[in-house]
């Protein structure tokens, strides 16, 4: 199976409720097309780089998933485009290594670790 990381970017203006429930909608996609998610990750509201559709900040949201099948990816960025409240998203395919490594790390830092 193929690991993937997707980072997508919401409006600031949503509401948490909004936001979680755009959240669901792309989680949901990813399952009802095989995929199995790793992680999902909401990082809050962060100051953008540069404006991007008239906002300056938004709300960061990672995806970490599996998938075998290819078409996954493309389906996901297909329901990023027609959310209006995604303003901008990156999907990359991770090494399978890397990918184990940091769901081990995550699991150190929550209390997993040897100390």
């Amino acid at each position: 199976m193929a690991c993937y990381e997707s980072i997508f970017i919401l409006r600031s203006s949503l509401a948490d409720e909004e936001a979680e429930t755009v959240i669901e909608k792309m989680k949901s996609a990813l399952t009802k097309h095989g995929a199995t998610i790793v992680k999902a990750d909401n990082w809050g509201k962060k100051k953008l780089a540069y404006e991007i559709k008239h906002d300056r900040r938004g709300t960061y949201i990672l995806l970490q998933f599996e998938s075998a099948q290819e078409n996954v990816v493309s389906e996901l960025e297909r329901l990023y485009r027609l959310e209006d409240s995604v303003i901008k998203f990156l999907t990359v395919r991770v090494e399978e290594e890397a990918f184990q490594g940091a769901t081990a790390e995550q699991g150190e830092s929550e209390g997993g670790g040897v100390q």
